[in-house]
């Protein structure tokens, strides 16, 4: 198990608020925030963690859990919302597997961001 990621970022400020409004509808909250970076997750665990880095280049997949396909769907809204790029809309994946149901932002520094929900 994991416990935590982190994750090269040209400009802290946006992509905090990108994963702020993105992950929120997986339960994950902004836990502190500077110029330096940022730190995200459920209440009381940050486990993303943002790394101000002028030279990010993305090209990472971060996949996250979701609790219901509702929430996939309320994730990928939500990031689109706030300025991440459709990288494959809401739906089951059959190729993945017989219940993965997921979304794929691209963040702000070009990382593939998922929501998946495997139920």
């Amino acid at each position: 198990m994991y416990d935590h990621v982190g994750l090269k970022v040209k400009d802290v400020a946006a992509s905090a608020r990108f994963y702020e409004a993105a992950l929120a509808p997986l339960g994950h909250e902004l836990a502190s925030e500077n110029k330096d970076g940022a730190g995200l997750g459920p209440k009381g665990a940050p486990a993303l963690w943002l790394h101000r880095d002028a030279a990010a280049r993305g090209g990472v997949h971060v996949a996250f859990a979701a609790a219901d396909p509702a929430a996939v769907d309320r994730f990928h809204a939500a990031g689109l919302e706030a300025g991440g790029r459709d990288n494959g809309a809401p739906g089951l994946r059959n190729d993945y597997g017989p219940n993965y149901y997921a979304a794929f932002l691209i963040d702000p520094d070009g990382n593939n961001v998922e929501a998946v929900c495997l139920k």
